[in-house]
């Protein structure tokens, strides 16, 4: 039997960041004055992290820390891609209801 892959963490708190369109220097500042952009940059490299440091950046990017935990990003492409199949972004509106409307009465300026 495989042994189950092990979770990065610091890779999953970047790809949060990144996902959340913050910078390092944000989750510094969030985490107090002992902290800065490379010690962040740093964070993110460690496999695995203190589970203090872990709450509160999982308060600080709102999510939860199981999210960071058991994030992996190739069992969630797996989802996405056993979820979706092609035909539902062909157009088809059925799938997200899209029906543009147009009012020029709704407008300002109009």
């Amino acid at each position: 039997m495989p042994e189950p892959k092990k979770v990065h963490q610091g890779r999953n708190i970047r790809r949060f960041r990144e996902m959340l369109n913050l910078k390092q220097e944000a989750i510094a500042w969030e985490l107090g004055e002992d902290w800065n952009q490379q010690k962040v940059s740093l964070l993110e490299q460690k496999e695995a992290i203190d589970d203090a440091i872990l709450r509160q950046v999982s308060q600080i990017l709102k999510i939860p820390v199981e999210a960071i935990k058991n994030f992996d990003e190739e069992n969630a492409v797996n989802v996405i891609a056993n979820t979706f199949n092609s035909s539902d972004f062909k157009g088809n509106s059925a799938v997200f209801n899209i029906k543009p409307v147009f009012d020029p009465k709704g407008y300002p300026n109009s």
